[in-house]
């Protein structure tokens, strides 16, 4: 998977850095957005800790759908397909909120101690929440169009 986490760019030697002014309205609105990220941060790492128990109870859940339903499409996924399936999507839940919640951690220090570099990191850190969403939304929209374009291949050959 690509690294979501980049390095700042260097400085040229004879350029001086922009500075912008923080005020306190900018602080107020930086600590509130970290206390509501670093919850939904714990909402997604207790949530992809779910989904990932899940994942190790499959068989269990595959022995009643068989038992229920023995003509169930996913009883064809098996165990272990339906176990990496899972697990993929808890890595899809947990990376988000670690990177909110490294946020939420940085730009708490920023405010509370006037910390640049804190500021710094905490911005890096939800640029590549964002950048990882943008991504994951470009995957799926990809998937979709593929999707239907297979759909429509198959009724037309019909």
């Amino acid at each position: 998977m690509e690294n979501f986490e980049e390095t700042k760019p260097e400085l040229l030697e004879n350029e001086e850095p922009v500075t912008l002014m923080v005020s306190e309205d900018i602080r107020s609105y930086i600590y509130d957005t970290a206390k509501w990220s670093r919850f939904l941060s714990v909402v997604g790492f207790i949530f992809s800790a779910l989904i990932a128990i899940s994942a190790f109870s499959v068989d269990a859940i595959l022995g009643s759908l068989q038992a229920s339903m023995p003509n169930n499409p996913l009883l064809q996924l098996g165990s272990g397909g339906i176990t990496a399936i899972y697990l993929v999507i808890a890595f899809l839940q947990f990376y988000p909120s670690l990177l909110l919640f490294k946020f939420s951690s940085a730009a708490n220090q920023a405010v509370l101690y006037g910390d640049q570099a804190s500021l710094t990191a905490a911005m890096s850190k939800l640029k590549s929440f964002f950048k990882f969403f943008g991504v994951l939304t470009i995957a799926f929209i990809v998937f979709y169009i593929v999707t239907i374009l297979l759909s429509i291949m198959m009724l037309a050959s019909r």
